[in-house]
């Protein structure tokens, strides 16, 4: 299981990347991914939409099962990855990389701060008995 060092984790196993300019890059985590299973379809929010920290923004299909992916941070939805429309399984082969979901512009980008570092990412993952 992948746990990236510069990353911040969901208790729900959504990544956040804090980027230049303070903009935030959202994604689903190695180890989501690995559970969900193949992705089939990915739907995710428009552009200009608000969201609260906490409230789905998108949903993940895989042949398993249909799951809500939340917002780790409150913002604006800046840019989404329209390159999972055509190729959903990007989440599976790059969580971190090309299968990025949501680019925001945080309302307070400190509430990243809250969020997990790697090392208790990986600890609430063995918690709940994964890797």
């Amino acid at each position: 299981m992948e746990v990236p060092q510069d990353l911040r984790y969901s208790r729900e196993h959504e990544w956040v990347r804090l980027e230049e300019g303070g903009k935030a890059r959202i994604g689903v985590t190695d180890y989501a991914q690995s559970q969900l299973g193949d992705v089939v379809y990915v739907e995710l929010p428009e552009v200009g939409r608000h969201l609260k920290a906490g409230e789905s923004l998108g949903v993940v299909e895989s042949v398993k099962s249909v799951s809500d992916v939340y917002s780790p941070l409150s913002g604006t939805v800046l840019e989404v990855n329209g390159a999972l429309s055509d190729s959903p399984e990007k989440v599976n082969q790059e969580p971190y990389g090309e299968g990025w979901m949501v680019r925001l512009e945080p309302d307070d980008p400190s509430e990243a701060e809250a969020l997990l570092d790697a090392d208790g990412y990986r600890a609430l993952v063995e918690a709940e008995g994964g890797a």
